[in-house]
């Protein structure tokens, strides 16, 4: 017999190893290194490193909002319920809609990459065909939907494989570019300070790029209603997998500025990992990390479909948006209706993207637009953390450092880059950014005339969530390897 929740997700698929993989995949290494390098360093020139470490610091604080807020409330809407039970349902159902807009925006600023770069690996002549890169990219997001159709456990171990041989061709490469002797520029300590960055908005616009880069390790909490242990053990993958990523962001920035000139840089654009790689390996170099991009950039797509629906699915059941995306399918136990609207909604973008311009236009908008709507949900996530967990804060120094001090820097942070930013980014990409945002309020408007109850939500308190929560810590051995088995830990 199936085993299901009341909320129809399938509990106890995935184990703590699993979840950790999710995380590296959801923040999508090599990809974010190809298709954001060069959009870093036209902003920030060779503060790139410095961007991506100051950007990390702030983003540990939301990593352990989330923690904390997963351990009071397992949802897979994640920051959509957290905010609105503790800040405001209005602030909430946006958080979720600004996760709903800028993961929908990334299924073509993925998959274009995905198409250019399958067609660089036949012809190179074709990788700038924009039209023919969005048809093969949608082959590729067709078949990342079906397989998250297929379940999480499916999901899980199509991302075992592809992130799996990802690291291991960026750590042979980071070894390699340690070991290579042709610099173009010398190393230069200077690059993790703030010598480079051109004032206060010069930095901004810089961090909210490198915001882009660790985007997607909190696919962990939207798959939090099928994780065994989801309490401790979404929070923790998280915080393992954004420490994973940085280690690579940095190794292979500080490559880039090493090996590249910045002609070179801003010449490859989203082909710049390939540049190195032949500068690394002549012949065979390129073509390996055009491998890794391509595998990485797909195994990104399928952890942002994943985050897309949960919160689609979460919202549907919480009659905030069309009560069918709630829908699960009998079989699989996966939100089938929010696939298909999320999988009609990126074809018709796709279609878009293939009459709008270069690739590298397309996503350098993409990016700064998305970097808008990141920095708003994190920022508000770690708001409720403080909110919710106010009553302990002052209980120990460990709960006032890691529970407010330290999330409410994230939050802050990402709220000043939002707002600092806005005087530095396109028009396309303010219209994307804040246009999508705005649209959000039209269902919020609708569906809160309805009398959704999510719009009059049970506070969420810590000290009244744990208390509660504790008759259900202690369970049977016999129940707890009954729930393990469940669960697909390697």
């Amino acid at each position: 017999m199936r085993t299901t929740t009341g909320r129809g997700l399938q509990p106890n698929v995935l184990g703590t190893f699993d979840t950790i993989v999710m995380a590296v995949a959801g923040s999508a290494p090599a990809y974010s290194l190809a298709a954001t390098t060069a959009v870093l360093f036209g902003a920030v020139g060779l503060a790139g490193p410095a961007a991506l470490l100051y950007c990390a610091i702030p983003m540990l604080g939301i990593v352990l909002a989330y923690a904390r807020l997963g351990r009071i409330d397992v949802n897979a809407g994640a920051g959509y319920s957290w905010v609105g039970r503790t800040l405001h349902p209005f602030l909430g159902f946006l958080s979720g809609w600004a996760l709903v807009i800028s993961a929908t925006i990334f299924m073509v600023a993925g998959s274009l990459p995905a198409g250019s770069m399958t067609l660089s690996l036949i012809d190179p002549e074709l990788a700038d065909h924009t039209p023919l890169a969005a048809a093969v990219g949608a082959c590729w997001f067709l078949m990342m939907l079906l397989v998250v159709l297929g379940g999480a456990r499916l999901t899980v171990r199509a991302q075992l494989l592809m992130s799996g041989v990802e690291i291991v061709i960026l750590l042979v490469f980071v070894l390699a570019a340690l070991a290579h002797r042709g610099h173009a520029t010398a190393f230069d300590w200077s690059w993790l300070g703030f010598g480079h960055f051109d004032g206060p908005a010069g930095f901004a616009s810089g961090a909210l790029i490198a915001a882009f880069y660790y985007w997607g390790w909190d696919v962990t909490s939207n798959l939090s209603e099928e994780t065994r242990d989801s309490r401790r053990t979404a929070g923790f993958a998280a915080l393992v997998g954004v420490g994973v990523v940085f280690l690579l962001f940095e190794a292979f920035t500080i490559s880039v500025n090493v090996l590249l000139t910045s002609g070179q840089i801003e010449t490859a654009g989203a082909n710049v990992l390939a540049v190195l790689g032949q500068e690394i390996w002549p012949g065979i170099g390129g073509k390996l990390l055009i491998a890794a991009v391509l595998l990485s950039t797909v195994a990104t797509l399928e952890t942002t479909l994943i985050q897309v629906t949960r919160s689609l699915f979460a919202m549907g059941r919480d009659r905030t948006m069309p009560a069918a995306l709630g829908t699960v399918h009998r079989r699989w136990n996966t939100p089938w209706v929010a696939i298909a609207a999320v999988g009609v909604a990126a074809l018709l973008m796709f279609g878009a993207a293939a009459a709008a311009g270069s690739v590298g236009r397309i996503l350098s908008d993409a990016v700064s637009a998305i970097g808008l709507q990141i920095a708003f949900y994190y920022g508000l996530a770690g708001i409720a953390a403080v909110v919710a967990y106010k009553s302990v804060l002052l209980t120990s120094v460990r709960n006032f450092l890691l529970g407010g001090a330290w999330p409410l820097l994230g939050s802050a942070f990402m709220l000043w880059a939002f707002v600092e930013s806005l005087g530095e980014l396109t028009t396309t990409a303010l219209v994307i950014g804040l246009g999508g945002l705005l649209v959000g309020v039209v269902p919020l408007v609708v569906y809160w005339r309805k009398g959704s109850a999510y719009y009059r939500p049970a506070r969420l308190d810590a000290v009244r969530a744990l208390a509660a929560a504790e008759p259900f810590a202690s369970t049977t051995p016999r129940a707890r390897r009954a729930d393990e088995s469940l669960a697909t830990d390697f």
